[in-house]
């Protein structure tokens, strides 16, 4: 059996059909002391999670065909929106038991051992990044038109020191320290949720309101030309936080969401609507079926049509029981491993990505160099889940603590 300290929230167990007992807890305006009931690992949020990351990688690489399929032509949120939510969920399953069982200050140990692994993760991948990018520059004379080029229009040296100093987020590797930032915060979501969870979720959606009203509500970035983290934490933080009140809400109904048609219809209405004013029509080739002439909605801030449409999505997925079903088919089991190593996953992710953008950039894109690209990076991050799962079975099997 694992150890707790892998119970973390990349992995709650080694194999799908093996799910790691975790302590849950119950909604309600008190969270019980004594835990009477075990949580197993959800399936669904492994497999939920793994698309996410799948999704990440292919929507990291502009120009790219296959990101005409992924989510965001669909609605209105896209795969980091899930990533948010279901890092709140996962810290709440993870860390919530913990501490009731090992106690405050070990958890507190835990969490700061997890904030570091996801730091140097960041600070490996901006580092990594900086470099190959500023060699393909010495070799072909190509200026990148964004991502790290702030940061390299600084100087190398002075750039990666901004950048670790998250004083810096470039595009796309800034959602590795908005995910710093809310886990290192989560032992206050889980105290004040001990108490009362509906405070905690209005004081949360009031931050929220806050930040989309005043756009200034946000941390500095030395490479935004407007309002700083492209990933406002005074916004994002809400969506984690109904992660983790949507664990406990999964708890209490033995792992689904209560079922209610006037819900499920209205989360069906508004994604139909989602997908006729949020879909990618033109990009297509077909008619604008839009029905309304709206601006797309703000990603930074997670404005409120954004907001609902994960909310829609979230509620369907937790309370359909075909659903959690589906998710222990076997065929998914790569992209369930894909979700239980997410850290390392979504850093195999990003170097792939990369490794498109500057393909792309050096080369035309044409269809062979696109199925290379999208095929070569999508073998790698699910060759990597094999491996890691793989050798978590095995420290399962022979006893060995797994780090």
């Amino acid at each position: 059996m694992t150890s707790p300290s892998s119970i973390e929230l990349s992995t709650l167990s080694p194999d799908l059909h093996r799910a790691e007992p975790v302590e849950g807890a119950v909604v309600s305006d008190r969270l019980p002391e004594p835990e009477r009931k075990r949580l197993v690992r959800d399936a669904r949020v492994d497999v939920v999670r793994g698309f996410a990351l799948l999704m990440i990688f292919v929507d990291h690489i502009p120009r790219n065909a296959p990101a005409l399929v992924t989510l965001h032509n669909f609605g209105f949120s896209d795969a980091a929106e899930i990533f948010v939510l279901l890092a709140g969920y996962s810290s709440m399953i993870a860390y919530g038991g913990m501490f009731r069982r090992a106690g405050i200050w070990t958890t507190l140990a835990r969490i700061a051992q997890r904030c570091g692994r996801i730091y140097l993760f960041h600070a490996g991948l901006l580092f990594a990044t900086l470099i190959i990018v500023r060699v393909w520059m010495d070799l072909t004379g190509i200026t990148p038109r964004f991502g790290v080029a702030p940061l390299l229009q600084m100087g190398l040296l002075p750039g990666l020191l901004r950048g670790l100093a998250l004083n810096a987020l470039p595009n796309y590797l800034d959602i590795l320290p908005l995910y710093i930032l809310l886990l290192a915060l989560f032992p206050l979501v889980y105290f004040g949720m001990e108490r009362k969870v509906w405070v905690v979720l209005a004081l949360s959606g009031t931050l929220w309101l806050a930040a989309n009203v005043d756009h200034t509500l946000n941390l500095p970035n030395a490479t935004a030309v407007d309002d700083g983290w492209y990933f406002n934490p005074f916004a994002w933080q809400f969506l984690f936080v109904i992660g983790a009140a949507l664990a406990l809400a999964v708890r209490a109904g033995d792992g689904l969401l209560p079922w209610r048609r006037w819900a499920a219809a209205a989360a069906c209405g508004y994604i139909v609507f989602a997908l006729f004013q949020g879909g990618s029509w033109t990009d297509w080739g077909l008619p604008d079926l839009r029905p309304l002439a709206i601006e797309a909605p703000d990603k930074s801030h997670v404005v409120l049509v954004r907001l609902l449409h994960i909310l829609a999505l979230t509620y369907l997925v937790f309370s359909v029981p075909a659903v959690l079903r589906a998710s222990r088919w076997r065929p998914l089991r790569l992209i369930d491993a894909c979700g239980r190593h997410s850290l390392e996953i979504f850093a195999a992710g990003c170097l792939a990505a990369l490794a498109g953008r500057i393909l792309y950039r050096t080369f035309d894109v044409t269809w062979p160099l696109q199925i290379a690209v999208n095929l070569g990076g999508l073998a790698v991050m699910l060759g990597l889940a094999s491996l890691l799962d793989a050798r978590a079975s095995r420290r399962a099997t022979w006893g060995a603590p797994d780090k």
